[in-house]
């Protein structure tokens, strides 16, 4: 049978609050795309074209409205409930009518990584494999699920945050599964914090004699749960994949150098953007600043400010501020200065408002 997809796109983003009080964790935006977006990339450029997403109740019409159908892709998208979030092997549970008897490769919709899983899946069918875990060194094992691999790439056991790693190899949050993952999964009992998990799921394909193989990411990943991992997230696809490319109008005495992206009817006057800059449609510079390894949304206003490794989403205003960095900004928020003088670092979420 084809292979199919699923992508975990529920959850409560409770590390990059205040922002996903309003919003999808997923939906984030680095570079000015969401970070699903790549996920699904990823999915489609593999050859998957029949993908299915898991959504909560909080947030699912939210990603229904950002991905739609699937038409962006020329792949079909299936939306898949789940209402309460009881871990990810109750997902693919939650999943089973949509996946049937299908191989799969489950996607966290949160995570990015810097290649193709192209080879990933095509070592998958060549080996026969019943899982293959994507997993990469870290120098902080400590705070993941970890595999412990023989020479040959199979995996002995997953421990789940362990107190001595038995590797430095986390698992990424990219799997693929056959279908006899649905029986694995009937035969494990919730956790300790009560939720089915697919490390426990994935050992007990291991005690049940399947095979279970990893692959070794060689390349960036980020799970971009966190404000500083997302930031570093955006300046990695920024440096990668960014592009020069002029949609709107800059006047002759601005300066744009490097690799800088104006989306359509954005205005640049009198300001320097120094790339690698991504900014979207409907958006005003005005006599500003715009450093590398920032994306700014549609219909912000940037007037008498200096912003840099920032990510500044739809409809917010950043006006006479002397610097702004290593910031995450929410949609429609605004910036502005009051008095005094000195260098801001924030996280503000949607509808803020901040005099400085």
């Amino acid at each position: 049978m084809p292979m199919k997809a699923l992508i975990l796109s529920g959850g409560k983003g409770t590390r990059l609050r205040p922002l996903t009080y309003s919003g999808a964790k997923q939906l984030v935006p680095v570079a000015n795309r969401p970070i699903l977006f790549y996920c699904i990339d990823n999915l489609v450029s593999a050859g998957i074209k029949e993908i299915g997403i898991i959504i909560s109740p909080e947030t699912g019409e939210e990603i229904r409205a950002a991905v739609g159908n699937g038409k962006l892709w020329n792949a079909k998208i299936t939306y898949i409930l789940q209402d309460q979030p009881a871990g990810l092997a109750h997902a693919v549970k939650v999943a089973r009518p949509f996946l049937k008897a299908s191989p799969f490769v489950m996607y966290l919709g949160d995570n990015l990584i810097g290649r193709d899983i192209r080879q990933f899946v095509s070592d998958f069918t060549k080996k026969h494999s019943d899982a293959l875990i994507l997993l990469k060194e870290v120098d902080n094992p400590r705070q993941f699920g970890v595999a412990e691999v023989t020479r040959g790439g199979s995996i002995v056991r997953l421990i789940e945050k362990p107190e001595n790693p038995p590797s430095n190899l986390a698992l990424v949050g990219v799997y693929i599964f056959s279908p006899r993952i649905h029986k694995a999964i009937d035969r494990i009992q919730p956790s300790k914090r009560g939720e089915l998990e697919i490390t426990d799921a994935i050992q007990e394909l291991i005690l049940m004699g399947h095979k279970v193989k990893s692959f070794v990411l060689d390349s960036w990943w980020l799970d971009t749960g966190k404000k500083d991992d997302l930031l570093t997230a955006n300046a990695i696809v920024l440096d990668e994949w960014g592009k020069k490319e002029i949609g709107g109008t800059v006047d002759k005495a601005s300066k744009l150098l490097g690799r800088v992206k104006v989306g359509k009817n954005s205005v640049i006057k009198a300001s320097t953007i120094r790339g690698p800059v991504v900014i979207g449609e409907n958006t005003i510079i005005d006599h500003s600043f715009v450093g590398p390894h920032t994306s700014i949304g549609d219909d912000v206003r940037i007037i008498n400010s200096s912003v840099e490794h920032s990510v500044i989403m739809n409809g917010s205003e950043v006006i006479d501020i002397e610097r702004l960095e290593e910031s995450l900004i929410g949609r429609r928020v605004r910036i502005f200065r009051n008095s005094g003088h000195k260098a801001l670092r924030l996280m503000l979420g949607d509808d803020s408002v901040m005099e400085v």
